[in-house]
């Protein structure tokens, strides 16, 4: 009966479909642009965002069901933003030996509280997994990762320790408690020890079933980050070269893992280090562009392009004869940055 119909179909019927299907396109269109103009924003992709994509299961899949019942003041806020994609900082300071810092000096709150909303997602996705209540520190420490109180966080990480050497409880203190770079280190020296022995536990129990695969997925996870934060005190301490070392063999050893984005820490560290050549083979492997781009490889490439100009550079000549090819790919690579993140010029002249 399909066929017969379409066969039946004269070509004044496409003439006629195609017209109105226009027409229709063109009213949408239309209230589209009114919309926009009234509004600030798209009609459909708001009603897709707000209302059809709960009812695919698309809000948030990135943040944990618990994050979302324990900032429930923020749940309807987030809804209508949660196509907002805000990269993660490679290059996040200490919350307890630096950011507070800057609250003592200066009385004011460097973190806000969608800073804090993210943190807390990060560390819920990357330090819990579903089997953490078969053991109490672990437990402990899921809810401790929810508590939005700073001193109930640090009272769980220590509730946690009494019972256990937990990784993520020396983790949280290292990051909150500890008020210098040099008692963050020794934490996370701590905590080293603690997850690599459950890194190893599990990893010979990964392929025995789905949770201990996840659970072997988290303690990797802990693992690299408290690699990569223990390369990142060495920096801080002026053992800039040892911190290179450290990232270096962190990279090679989990070459997969680049959700902590250790790469732009290297480069943070080679460039303090002057040694261009390196950064260059840096870039050269993650500038690309089926990669996600980020400030720091924006304006790290527009550095060295500028750099291999800088020296000869003139404008009088370059008024004359034109910009060359290295100055423009220069150019070119300013203006990427600038348009990638135009705050960051600003905040460097401060």
């Amino acid at each position: 009966s399909v066929s017969m119909f379409l066969n039946t179909l004269t070509p004044k019927f496409y003439v006629a479909l195609t017209g109105t299907s226009s027409l229709i396109s063109g009213l949408i269109l239309i209230f589209e642009w009114w919309y926009f103009r009234k509004y600030g924003t798209s009609f459909i992709e708001q009603v897709s965002v707000s209302h059809l994509r709960p009812l695919l299961g698309g809000v948030d899949n990135s943040a944990p069901s618990a994050a979302s019942a324990a900032n429930g003041d923020a749940d309807s806020s987030r809804q209508s933003v949660s196509e907002c994609k805000v990269w993660r900082n490679p290059l996040n300071l200490f919350r307890g030996a630096e950011y507070n810092r800057y609250t003592w000096v200066t009385g004011r709150e460097p973190l806000t509280y969608y800073d804090m909303n993210l943190s807390a997602q990060d560390h819920q996705t990357f330090f819990t997994c579903d089997t953490d209540h078969l053991r109490p520190a672990d437990a402990i420490m899921q809810k401790a990762w929810r508590e939005r109180n700073p001193q109930a966080r640090i009272s769980a990480a220590h509730e946690a320790l009494e019972l256990n050497e937990c990784a993520t409880a020396y983790i949280l203190l290292a990051e909150e408690e500890a008020t210098t770079i040099v008692e963050a280190e020794k934490l996370f020296k701590q905590a080293l020890k603690a997850g690599e022995g459950c890194y190893r536990r599990s990893q010979q129990l990964q392929h025995h079933g789905a949770q201990y695969e996840a659970q072997h997925r988290r303690d990797t996870n802990v693992l690299v980050y408290i690699k990569r934060r223990l390369a990142m005190c060495a920096r801080k301490l002026g053992r800039t070269r040892e911190a290179v070392k450290m990232m270096r063999d962190l990279m090679k050893e989990f070459p997969l893992l680049s959700m902590f984005n250790i790469h732009e820490n290297l480069l943070e560290a080679l460039l303090e280090l002057q040694a261009y050549a390196d950064v260059q083979a840096v870039l050269a492997k993650y500038d690309d562009i089926s990669l996600p781009k980020s400030a720091t490889i924006c304006y790290t490439a527009a550095l060295l392009k500028a750099r291999a100009v800088s020296d000869k550079f003139s404008p009088e000549a370059a008024s004359r004869r034109g910009l060359s090819t290295a100055e423009m790919n220069a150019v070119e690579a300013i203006h990427r940055a600038v348009e990638f993140n135009p705050h960051v010029p600003k905040v460097s002249m401060e």
